[in-house]
């Protein structure tokens, strides 16, 4: 191991302007464990334009990115490098400028925070011909659905402004415990992010007034209603109009009807009897019922309205089937 000899000043590139932090600096820092670029990260070591600076904050063309020293394996080192297995994904649309795929529940959008790899590093070593692939959005390790990826800077951009702006349209089904009160269908709550005594991110609902909230607002729709298997289930539709941290999930666990399989937020000992096939008859269910199933935006090249489906799991499709046996019987 070779060690850089003082902290490094990166000026941000066309080619990197509106790219992610961490990407950038995964990119910069090839060598590097994963887990110590997002260490110095959340340490405060990395600033853009002398700034503290999260993860996902997108850089811009002439910032002025400080890295501080670290550590680069080189190829002489002997050191065992980690191994990224190349991966495909369900493709719903693909042309030259983007590509949409139905990502499954438990595959992580993007290495980094203890997870080794995560789609968009698949993707990159299963097409090791692609000039350029980054991820537009992000969705939980958990969540299924729709997941947008540039295959050009110039879609990039154009795609992230869309989502900036809120001119692009995302619904996620979701199951939840108890009834769901049909008069309930907005959630205007303020998310605030914070770090618990692990260091794991969380999210909490906070008051208009609080000082750090950012105002986030949940569109809700009932689609079925499972009322005969305790504690009652509810099928929802969520369009989302901003876009935060784990906003489903804490929106909805907030109004006392958390998400089923919902690990961080969700009912511990419900999770576990589905986990167990305690509670529906002849079915297990141990992931999170969070499916991103619709989305909708301008593609960024012909300005051409695209909306996109993605259908339910299998596995979310026999939940539901089975609550539904139980209500008829």
């Amino acid at each position: 191991m070779t060690a850089a000899p003082e902290v490094r000043r990166l000026t941000v590139d066309e080619g990197s302007a509106g790219q992610r932090l961490d990407n950038f600096l995964l990119r910069e820092l090839k060598g590097v464990p994963k887990t110590h670029v997002y260490r110095i990260i959340r340490s405060g070591e990395v600033r853009v334009n002398k700034g503290r600076v999260s993860a996902d904050t997108r850089l811009a063309l002439g910032d002025e990115v400080r890295v501080p020293p670290v550590r680069v394996a080189t190829p002489d080192a002997g050191a065992a490098t980690e191994t990224v297995p190349p991966r495909e994904f369900p493709v719903l649309l693909e042309d030259e400028h983007l590509l949409v795929i139905d990502k499954p529940a438990g595959v992580a959008v993007h290495g980094g925070s203890g997870v080794s790899f995560g789609v968009i590093e698949q993707l990159r070593r299963a097409r090791p011909e692609a000039k350029f692939l980054e991820l537009v959005h992000r969705l939980d390790k958990e969540t299924s659905g729709l997941l947008l990826l540039a295959k050009k800077r110039s879609a990039l951009t154009a795609l992230q402004d869309q989502f900036r702006q809120r001119e692009t349209g995302k619904t996620y089904a979701a199951l939840v415990s108890g009834t769901w009160p049909a008069n309930k269908k907005v959630i205007d709550v303020a998310l605030h992010k914070y770090l618990n005594a692990d260091g794991e991110r969380r999210v909490r609902a906070v008051a208009a007034d609080h000082g750090e909230g950012q105002r986030s607002i949940s569109l809700v729709r009932v689609v079925g209603t499972y009322p005969d298997t305790a504690p009652g289930f509810t099928l929802l539709d969520v369009t989302i109009k901003t876009g935060r941290t784990h906003q489903i999930r804490v929106h909805l666990a907030n109004e006392g009807h958390p998400i089923v399989g919902d690990d961080k937020y969700g009912e511990f000992a419900l999770n576990k009897a589905l986990a167990a096939g305690r509670l529906v008859s002849g079915c297990r269910f141990d992931r999170m019922f969070l499916h991103a199933r619709r989305l909708a935006f301008d593609h960024p090249a012909s300005g051409e309205r695209i909306e996109l489906q993605a259908p339910l799991p299998p596995e979310c499709e026999t939940l539901l089937a089975s609550l539904a046996c139980q209500n008829n019987s």
